[in-house]
């Protein structure tokens, strides 16, 4: 069993995909036996004297099983909390440092914790570059996991050599998806109409697709589209589009708490990964289309639906035609051909459907945090935890 101190600048709790995506991550190491304690800043809600969730509250949000520890710190600024975490860390003398944000992987490295930085686009921002090179320079035991090898090809061509990589892409609460109900229970536990179901899980970011989603519903009415996930007041400006349209057969259902989501899928004949060549992230900045792996992939695969996606090289690291039906981002005529295809042929749907299913056991959460940590033990890192003892900063 290793001590592990991660450290996340996203919120906690928060709806957004990297905040999902962290505390997944965490929990899995957790899950497989190891001591976790994660750090995150306080919330701006919470710095007027509320007190943060309780446990009990975070696993209900995020679907958690097995607990551990939370450091909430009060900070303002995103290199101050930084700062203050790896601080912390240290004082705690954990046997790894697991984080996502730059500053603190560069501070972490300089101090010589051992350390693995997880990484899901390429460094942006004013500062975002100098952070890594900062940490590619640093002289201690450390590893890279980067979600896809399209990003880890992206980072040695701008950077040029890299330490240790790991390619780790998103994960899935596999077992979530064991026993969902056959597409018309489901419906009729959600209340939904018994019609052929096309959803789209996510967020309505830029380059979601949602644009060939409603165009696809004009020339599918006798099926129904449902897309969940988006703020509120996202899915009701969409809401009005589909009014403007005068689209009968769609809805937007906004967010739905994510222990709900396997129901969701298990409702649609067809599941949409829409995707176009840009693909906006939830931090508001950037492209992600080139190095994406959304967490809804593996979602998808194992909720064991037919997959209609964007044919995206790296969408190709994951899937293929034995998974799912592939089309060029934004060719409408391709994907209502593609549809009609799936629509008309349940056997193939089926055999999508079970393929990717067994597909998605190998990428469950704990799978994943065991193939990111494998050989970076207790015994590699004894001569840096040897280092810390006796000193603070």
């Amino acid at each position: 069993m290793l001590r592990i101190v991660a450290i996340s600048a996203s919120q906690v709790p928060f709806r957004a995909a990297n905040s999902v995506q962290a505390m997944k991550a965490v929990h899995a190491l957790a899950q497989i036996g190891h001591q976790v304690t994660l750090v995150v800043p306080r919330r701006p809600a919470l710095a007027e004297g509320q007190s943060p969730p309780s446990w009990n509250e975070l696993a209900a949000f995020y679907g958690l099983t097995v607990p551990f520890e939370i450091r909430w710190l009060e900070t303002r600024a995103r290199r101050a909390f930084a700062w203050h975490a790896v601080r912390l860390a240290r004082r705690l003398r954990p046997d790894l440092l697991y984080l996502w944000p730059l500053p603190a992987a560069a501070l972490g490295a300089w101090l010589r914790l051992p350390l693995i930085l997880e990484m899901h686009d390429l460094p942006s921002g004013r500062f975002g570059p100098l952070w890594f090179r900062l940490f590619l320079l640093a002289q201690t035991r450390r590893r890279l996991a980067v979600i896809t090898a399209a990003l880890e090809a992206a980072l040695r061509q701008r950077y040029g050599r890299l330490p240790e990589t790991v390619i780790a892409p998103n994960g899935v609460d596999y077992e979530r998806f064991a026993a969902i109900p056959e597409p018309p229970l489901a419906r009729r536990m959600l209340g939904l109409p018994e019609r052929f179901t096309v959803l789209c899980a996510g967020s309505l970011y830029a380059g979601r697709g949602t644009d060939l989603f409603l165009r696809l519903a004009e020339r599918f009415p006798e099926a129904q589209f449902l897309w969940v996930g988006g703020s509120g007041e996202e899915a009701a400006c969409w809401q009005r589009e589909v009014n403007r349209r005068a689209l009968t057969n769609v809805s937007f259902h906004g967010f739905v708490p994510h222990l709900q989501l396997p129901l969701y899928h298990a409702a649609a004949e067809v599941l949409l990964m829409p995707y176009g060549r840009h693909i906006g992230i939830s931090s508001g900045g950037g492209h992600s289309a080139q190095v994406a792996s959304p967490m809804k992939m593996f979602e998808y695969l194992a909720a064991g639906r037919a997959i209609l996606a964007s044919d995206l090289p790296v969408f190709r690291e994951v899937l293929n035609e034995t998974l799912a039906v592939l089309c060029p981002p934004e060719d409408l005529e391709a994907w209502a051909q593609a549809l009609q295809s799936l629509q008309n042929d349940p056997r193939r749907r089926q055999a999508l459907g079970q393929r990717a299913r067994q597909a998605a056991s190998h990428y469950s959460w704990p799978r994943r945090a065991a193939r990111i940590l494998e050989g970076f033990g207790r015994e590699e890192m004894s001569e840096a935890g040897q280092a810390q003892q006796g000193s603070t900063c």
